[in-house]
C-alpha cells in the first residue's frame, strides 16, 4: 500500500507532452558568465516560435563537455528519462557542442538515443538542420559532433604548447605551491602585483606567476625538516610525528604525514628549479606520469629556500632506498635479520629509518604483511594487531550501516546519495560520514574506558555518525553524532570527555535519522 502512493511514471496525453519541453544548458568555465543566459534566451525564443512551454531546466555550470561524469545536470536528465519521471516530450539544447564534446561521437549519439527510445526527442535550437532523423540531418549532426570533438583536441594541443613555452621561461603554472613558497603575480613589464593567496587566480592573460620564498617561519621550518632527514637521519614518519606532537601546524591545514614530508624532500622548487610536464592529463583523461627526459626543467628560476648540497644529500638517501627494490626475497630477509640483531626489536618506523633496508611497504608487497616477514625470520611482535586484523570487519560494518541509514532517510522522503568509496552519505547538500569508534580500554579498573576514532584521509565537512563498539570491539554499543570539524586528527575520548567534543549519544539508527533531520531543519532556518 505504501508503494502505491509513490508516483513511478508521469502519464500525460501525447499531444500535451509534445507541447511541454525541458531545456539543457551548459558552460565549460566560470569565465563564461553570460553563456548560460545567452543559451536560455535563444532556447526561449525557439520554444515560443514552436509554441512550446519550458517546464524544466537542467544545467551544468563550469563543466567540461568531454565526459558525462561530474555533469550532474545531464546525468539527472538521463536518469529522469530512463525512470519515466518526465512530464515533457522534448529536450531543447542550444547546439550540438552544448550537448557535449565527447571524443567518441558514438557516446554523444548514445545519450541522445536513450532519450529518443523513451519518447523524448532532442532538438538543437541554433543549428541550421532540424533533428528529424532524415538522411541529411544525420549527416549534418554527426559532422557537428566530430567538429565539436576536434575543436577540443585542437584547443588542448594549443594550450599545452603555450603552457610549455611559459614554463620554459621560468613562470609558475598551477595552484598552491609547497610549504615555504608563495606565488607572486607580475604584469607584462615585470612589476609585482602582490602575493597571491590560496585559491586566487590571475585574470589577465598578460600577467605571469613566479615563485618566491614564503614567510621566514615557514622557510625555517622547511630547512629544519631537511636537516632532520639528512643530518639526524630521521625518517618521514618520525619527522611528521615530532611536528604533530610539538603542536606545529601544517600550513595546508592538515596534520603532518609521511606523504607531506616525502613530497617536500623531493620538491626541486626548494632549490629554485621549476618543473613542468611531469604528468600528462589531456582531454580530461586519467593522469599518467611522463618519463624524466620529457620534463621541462628551468634551473635557477627563482631564489632557493635550501642549499643545493643539502637537497642533493636528501635525494641520495631516497635513491639508496629505491635501489633496494631490486633485492631478492632472501636478501631482504637477511637485512631484516641484521636490523633485528642491531635494534633487538622491529617496527615499521625502525625499518623505515634504517639505511640500506627496504621500506615497510616493499616488505608488505613481497610477503603480504610485515608480520609475515617477521615470522620468516623468527620474530614475534609484541604489538597488539587486533586493529589490523579487524579492518575488513569494520569496513563491512560501515557499509551495512551506510545502506541502513540511507534507506531510513530515503523512507522519509530525503534525497540520499551514497558514496561507497569515501563512506559518506549526501542528504540534500549535507555530507554525513561514517566512522567506527573502537574500544581501547586496557582492562585496568583505575582507568576510564576509552574509545578511539580515526579521522581517515578523506573527511568532508558536515556530520560524523560514529558507531561506538563494546569492550570486545565486535558488537555495536551505541551511536553518536558530531561535527566533522571536531575531528582534526585521531580522537580519543571517555564518557566524561565526550561532551567536550560535542558528541551526542543515540541508541538506534532511527534516532540518528531524526537527529540528522533536526540538524538540517536548524541549518535551513539559520
Amino acid at each position: 500500500m505504501i508503494n502505491a502512493l509513490v508516483p513511478h511514471k508521469n502519464w500525460l496525453p501525447k499531444a500535451q507532452r509534445a507541447r511541454r519541453a525541458a531545456q539543457y544548458v551548459r558552460m565549460s568555465t566560470d569565465y563564461q558568465q553570460y553563456s548560460i543566459a545567452n543559451q536560455m534566451a535563444a532556447i526561449a525564443a525557439y520554444a515560443q516560435k514552436c509554441e512550446m512551454e519550458i517546464v524544466r531546466t537542467y544545467r551544468d555550470d563550469g563543466k567540461s563537455g568531454l565526459h558525462i561524469r561530474n555533469r550532474t545536470g545531464l546525468l539527472d536528465l538521463i536518469d529522469d528519462v530512463q525512470c519515466k519521471r518526465t512530464d515533457f516530450g522534448c529536450v531543447l539544447v542550444y547546439d550540438v557542442s552544448r550537448w557535449g564534446r565527447f571524443q567518441d561521437v558514438d557516446e554523444s549519439a548514445y545519450y541522445e538515443f536513450i532519450c529518443k527510445r523513451n519518447g523524448v526527442r532532442v532538438e538543437y535550437c541554433a543549428e541550421l538542420f532540424k533533428n528529424d532523423g532524415s538522411f541529411v540531418s544525420n549527416i549534418a549532426k554527426n559532422l557537428k559532433r566530430g567538429m565539436a570533438a576536434e575543436w577540443s583536441r585542437e584547443r588542448s594541443e594549443k594550450v599545452y604548447a603555450g603552457a610549455c613555452f611559459v614554463a620554459r621561461m621560468g613562470y609558475r603554472l598551477g595552484g598552491r605551491p609547497g610549504i615555504g613558497l608563495r606565488r607572486e603575480l607580475i604584469d607584462a613589464n615585470g612589476r609585482s602585483r602582490g602575493v597571491m593567496q590560496n585559491g586566487e587566480r590571475k585574470f589577465l592573460q598578460t600577467d605571469r606567476v613566479v615563485l618566491r620564498p614564503g614567510p621566514p617561519e615557514e622557510v625555517e621550518l622547511v630547512r629544519s625538516i631537511f636537516r632532520q632527514f639528512v643530518v639526524h637521519r630521521g625518517g618521514e614518519t618520525k619527522i611528521a610525528r615530532r611536528l604533530n606532537v610539538a603542536g606545529i601546524k601544517c600550513p595546508t591545514g592538515r596534520p603532518w604525514s609521511q606523504g607531506i614530508i616525502r613530497y617536500m624532500l623531493a620538491n626541486e622548487n626548494y632549490i629554485g628549479n621549476l618543473l613542468y610536464d611531469r604528468h600528462t592529463c589531456r582531454l580530461r583523461e586519467y593522469n599518467k606520469p611522463n618519463p624524466p627526459e620529457q620534463w621541462i626543467r628551468k634551473v635557477g628560476a627563482f631564489e632557493p629556500v635550501i642549499s643545493p648540497e643539502l637537497f642533493a644529500k636528501a635525494r641520495a638517501i631516497i635513491a639508496a632506498r629505491k635501489s633496494t627494490k631490486g633485492l631478492s626475497n632472501e636478501e631482504m630477509l637477511k637485512r631484516l635479520r641484521i636490523l633485528l640483531k642491531k635494534k633487538e626489536r622491529l617496527s615499521s618506523e625502525i625499518i623505515f629509518d634504517a639505511p640500506g633496508v627496504p621500506s615497510p611497504g616493499l616488505y608488505q608487497s613481497r610477503f603480504g604483511s610485515l608480520r609475515n616477514a617477521y615470522r620468516l625470520i623468527g620474530y614475534v611482535s609484541t604489538r597488539d594487531c587486533e586493529y589490523i586484523d579487524s579492518r575488513d570487519d569494520r569496513r563491512v560494518m560501515i557499509k551495512e550501516h551506510a545502506v541502513k541509514l540511507g534507506t531510513a532517510l530515503a523512507a522519509f522522503g530525503e534525497d540520499v546519495r551514497l558514496n561507497q568509496a569515501h563512506r559518506t552519505l549526501e542528504v540534500r547538500g549535507l555530507v554525513v560520514s561514517l566512522r567506527v569508534a573502537r574500544s581501547t580500554h586496557d582492562g585496568n579498573d583505575k582507568h576510564s574506558p576509552t574509545w578511539t576514532v580515526e579521522r581517515g584521509q578523506h573527511l568532508p565537512s558536515g556530520l560524523i555518525v560514529g558507531i561506538r563498539l563494546d569492550a570486545s570491539n565486535r558488537a555495536v554499543r551505541d551511536y553518536f553524532l558530531m561535527p566533522a570539524s571536531k575531528l582534526v586528527d585521531r580522537l580519543r575520548f571517555t564518557e566524561r570527555s565526550a561532551r567536550r567534543y560535542g558528541l551526542r549519544w543515540f541508541s538506534s539508527v532511527d534516532d540518528i535519522v531524526q537527529a540528522i533531520k533536526r540538524h538540517r531543519r536548524r541549518v535551513k532556518s539559520d
